[in-house]
C-alpha cells in the first residue's frame, strides 16, 4: 500500500497526449508515411509531415509556431524522435521535400480516400482565392501583382486554385502566376485533375463565373474534351426576352431551378 499525499504532488513538463495519439493511429491505419517513403521521403522527413499534418488538425499554427506545439505535446516519445532542437526552419525545408512528389502524394491520398469513404466521382468544384505577400518576393516567380481579391493592389499575389467533391474532399490543387487571369486556369487544372483522379468521363465540373467570359467557348470546349458535363447558362436575358431554356448553351447540362451555377 502506497499512501500519496496530495497536496505535495507536483506536476512538471505536462505535454498534450489524446488528440495527437488519436491522429497517430489514424495516420498509421491509412498507411500515410509508407505513401511517403514510396514518394522518396527520407524518415526525418515522413516524421516532420506526419508532426505538421497532426498540428492542421488539432490546433493550426504557422511554422514558426509550430515548433512550440510540437515540443508541448507527446508527439516526441510516440513517434520516438527528438523535437527539442525543432525550428522552423526545418518545417519550412520539409515543405521542400512534400512539393515536387505532391502529384504522386495527392493521387496516393485521392485513392485512398475514394475507397475509405466509398466516394464518387461525378462532381468535381472549382473555384481560386488568392493570397499576397508583404515585400518583394523577389525569389518568388509566380509572385505578380493581380486582381486582388484581398484589395491589397500594392502587394504581389499568387493565386490558388482547388478542385472539391461534392462531399468537400480536396481532388487537386494547383498555384498560379499572381496576374493570371481566372478563364486562364482551368485548362491547366483539368490536367491537374487527371493526374490525381484520372479521366472520369461523364462526371460535371462546375466552374465560376468568371471562367466562361471572352475566351469562354474555348475553356468549355477543354471541359468537354476530358469527357465532362459543365451545368452552364448564358449571361442573364434583360426581363420579359428568352427564357430560361434560350440562355442555355449547347452541350452543357443544367443545375437545379433557374440558377446560375456559373456566378457562385
Amino acid at each position: 500500500m502506497l499512501t500519496v499525499d496530495p497536496e505535495r504532488v507536483r506536476v512538471e513538463e505536462a505535454r498534450e497526449a489524446g488528440p495527437v495519439h488519436v491522429g497517430h493511429r489514424m495516420w498509421q491505419q491509412l498507411g500515410l508515411s509508407e505513401v511517403l517513403r514510396a514518394a522518396g521521403l527520407p524518415e526525418r522527413a515522413c516524421l516532420l509531415s506526419e508532426a505538421m499534418t497532426l498540428n492542421r488538425l488539432v490546433f493550426p499554427l504557422s511554422e514558426h509556431a509550430m515548433c512550440d506545439w510540437i515540443r508541448r505535446t507527446a508527439l516526441g516519445d510516440i513517434l520516438g524522435a527528438e523535437f527539442s532542437p525543432l525550428s522552423d526552419d526545418a518545417l519550412y525545408r520539409n515543405l521542400d521535400w512534400l512539393h515536387p512528389n505532391r502529384e504522386r502524394i495527392e493521387a496516393e491520398l485521392a485513392d485512398r480516400e475514394k475507397n475509405l469513404f466509398n466516394l464518387d466521382d461525378t462532381l468535381y468544384l472549382y473555384d481560386l482565392t488568392s493570397t499576397y505577400f508583404e515585400g518583394e518576393a523577389a525569389d518568388n516567380a509566380q509572385a505578380k501583382r493581380g486582381y486582388a481579391r484581398d484589395k491589397r493592389s500594392d502587394c504581389k499575389q499568387v493565386l490558388i486554385g482547388l478542385v472539391l467533391d461534392r462531399e468537400g474532399f480536396p481532388k487537386a490543387h494547383e498555384v498560379f502566376e499572381g496576374n493570371r487571369q481566372d478563364r486562364q486556369t482551368v485548362k491547366q487544372m483539368l490536367e491537374s485533375l487527371e493526374k490525381r483522379v484520372g479521366r472520369k468521363a461523364g462526371s460535371t465540373v462546375v466552374v465560376d463565373r468568371g471562367m466562361v467570359p471572352l475566351c469562354g467557348k474555348e475553356n468549355l470546349a477543354d471541359i468537354r474534351a476530358y469527357g465532362y458535363h459543365y451545368p452552364a447558362r448564358r449571361d442573364r436575358a434583360p426581363a420579359g426576352k428568352a427564357g430560361l431554356a434560350g440562355r442555355v448553351r449547347a452541350g452543357g447540362r443544367l443545375g437545379r431551378g433557374d440558377s446560375d451555377p456559373l456566378a457562385a
